[in-house]
């Protein structure tokens, strides 16, 4: 595999030739148009759920066996913290911005979303740099998984500080504490990424030549049918937001952004590579659409799912899968490199 040092940095007039060598990016596309033009184009639930378990143990089993690879470094200490640490004050800052426009049962929802991270994104951002030859620690993944449970909790906190400060919104979450935490920590997603990747740690080499025409020859592949149902719920989903107006709309563009730029500023002073300082901003910048809204659904059942789940949906996740993971990558590149 190609190095980054062999890898030419790319100008800004290819910086979305980063996106478009991948097909499955392309495919997410083309589900948006089937949605535009009410096709009867649809990919059955059941089969969405398989593929979204195949891609989580796919990319956990293949972090597990990289973390063994590569050891756990100092880069890789440095990683892990940074992802913590921007999973914990993104949702903070997230609320109180929020908090002037919706609910306070929303802005938690949605400040929880947002300091929360997208798998598919990471899986997409993973398959761009490995297709441009720019290589990454598996502790990536590692970081990944860190970063799905804290939004979750800290949001939750947040908004029962605010219940409890203003008496209009005394009204809290029928789930307690134990449930909360089950539901940040043990959810599904969380735990079949985080146990693949202990049995990629594990099994090391030798289970990845094993399974490597499963988990590697097989990955773009089902990725393309994976956002090609994607595409399709993005664009269904997008009229839900009209009622909330431009302002959410604009935060669901600027926010990543912000976020993006706090990861890359992070990226620089811990000296990381640039192909984890790009997965860095790809998961800060990115919103979780899976975890998150099951957990939200439990303990914060006064928010409304018409806004927290199409905002990361049908706003950021397009916006990060069409110009965000293109500009990250390049602007990784242009400062880490």
């Amino acid at each position: 595999m190609p190095t980054l040092a062999d890898t030419p940095l790319p100008g800004l007039d290819k910086l979305t030739s980063v996106l478009a060598a991948s097909p499955p990016v392309l495919f997410f596309f083309l589900g948006m148009l089937a949605a535009a033009v009410r096709s009867n184009l649809h990919v059955p639930k059941a089969v969405t759920k398989l593929l979204s378990l195949y891609l989580l143990w796919a990319i956990g089993f293949q972090g597990g066996v990289k973390l063994v690879k590569g050891g756990l470094t100092g880069e890789a200490i440095a990683a892990l913290g940074a992802a913590v640490l921007l999973a914990c004050v993104i949702p903070v800052y997230s609320f109180f911005l929020l908090k002037k426009r919706v609910s306070i049962h929303n802005a938690a929802a949605i400040a929880a979303a947002y300091g929360s991270v997208s798998a598919v994104t990471f899986m997409a951002a993973s398959t761009v740099l490995t297709a441009k030859g720019i290589e990454f620690g598996g502790h990536m993944v590692a970081a990944m998984a860190l970063m799905e449970s804290p939004a979750i909790v800290i949001a939750v906190v947040l908004m029962r500080l605010a219940e409890r400060s203003n008496p209009a919104h005394a009204a809290t979450s029928s789930a307690g504490w134990g449930k909360l935490l089950h539901e940040a920590f043990l959810n599904g997603p969380v735990l079949l990424l985080l146990g693949s990747m202990a049995i990629g740690m594990i099994t090391g080499e030798r289970g990845y030549h094993a399974f490597k025409p499963l988990c590697t020859d097989l990955f773009s592949g089902v990725l393309v049918f994976f956002l090609l149902d994607l595409g399709l719920l993005a664009a269904r989903r997008f009229k839900d937001l009209r009622k909330a107006g431009w302002a959410l709309i604009t935060f669901g563009i600027a926010t990543p952004l912000l976020n993006a730029g706090l990861a890359l500023a992070l990226a620089w002073t811990l000296g990381l590579t640039p192909g984890d300082g790009a997965l860095l901003m790809v998961m800060a910048a990115s919103a979780s659409y899976i975890a998150v809204p099951a957990a939200v659904r439990l303990v914060i059942p006064q928010a409304t799912p018409g806004l927290y789940i199409p905002l990361p949906l049908a706003v950021t996740f397009p916006f990060n899968v069409g110009i965000g993971i293109a500009l990250y990558t390049y602007l990784a590149t242009l400062v880490l490199g």
